[in-house]
């Protein structure tokens, strides 16, 4: 169950327990009558979880980021604010789309629910748009035919699962109207083959071999990839990201426990 969810139920019940109150006990109840326990954390508690539903559901939603995928733009423990209605003004819990408001754009990094298990949510940056075609050869990013524009950028290290250091090469690279770094370790391959799935919709639209990969990116959908491009498991591996998936556009991080210097800093 999902804290969206969680709220949604917390709501109608702290709502209905003052609704009845109100129909029925209150109107019997003297004026300095104490109220019912229950009653009284009801009527507390309602416009507070009221306040933060619609905030998060509308508004702004707060996520920490897991893993290392989209190093070294976004680091693990970074919490990040998303704008919800950046892409449509989405009904909470089932997320559709009841107005529209913007689409995204090339190089936006989005949260998504993983497409292979909608209760997941995920974060990387927007590469392919619908229709777009989404080459990836020899670690060379291209799409609709242009190489994006790239420049090293220096080394940069971390530490991996299973305490290994990894060291990859940073590019700058721009993608649409964002100038962001990403990253790439010289002994791994564009893509590991093994690992791709077979089955996932539009899989036709994908071919795979030894130097990378080619997809057309299908209408309604989005092709996505981890700025940490070899340690990313995106579209690459599990195919397109459909639209009714969309949570929102990740801007800023608020906060970090252990650097926080990068408290405030916007997400290019």
């Amino acid at each position: 169950m999902n804290f969206e969810l969680i709220l949604f139920v917390a709501l109608v019940i702290a709502g209905v327990i003052w609704l009845i109150d109100a129909l029925t006990a209150a109107r019997t109840r003297a004026k300095d009558a104490k109220l019912p326990m229950l009653v009284d954390y009801a009527k507390s508690f309602f416009p507070v979880i009221l306040a933060v539903f619609l905030i998060r559901s509308f508004l702004f939603e707060p996520f920490k980021i897991p893993s290392g995928s989209m190093l070294p733009t976004l680091r693990i423990g970074d919490f990040i604010l998303v704008n919800k209605y950046a892409y449509g003004v989405r009904l909470p819990i089932v997320n559709r789309k009841v107005i529209e408001v913007g689409q995204p754009k090339r190089g936006d990094v989005m949260v998504f629910r993983y497409p292979n298990d909608p209760s997941l949510d995920y974060i990387k940056r927007t590469v392919g748009l619908p229709g777009d075609i989404v080459e990836y050869k020899d670690k060379r990013l291209t799409v609709n035919g242009a190489p994006v524009a790239t420049a090293k950028a220096g080394e940069y290290g971390y530490v991996a699962s299973g305490l290994n250091y990894i060291t990859g090469q940073t590019w700058h690279e721009r993608l649409g109207e964002h100038d962001h770094i990403a990253m790439t370790q010289a002994d791994m391959p564009p893509v590991i083959l093994y690992q791709v799935g077979g089955d996932f919709p539009y899989r036709v639209n994908c071919t795979y071999n030894e130097q990378g990969f080619r997809c057309k990116v299908p209408e309604g959908h989005y092709f996505m990839m981890g700025d940490n491009r070899d340690a990313s498991n995106d579209s690459r591996y599990w195919g397109f990201v459909p639209d009714r998936n969309i949570v929102g556009k990740a801007f800023m991080i608020w906060w970090n426990f252990g650097e926080f210097n990068r408290i405030g800093h916007f997400i290019e």
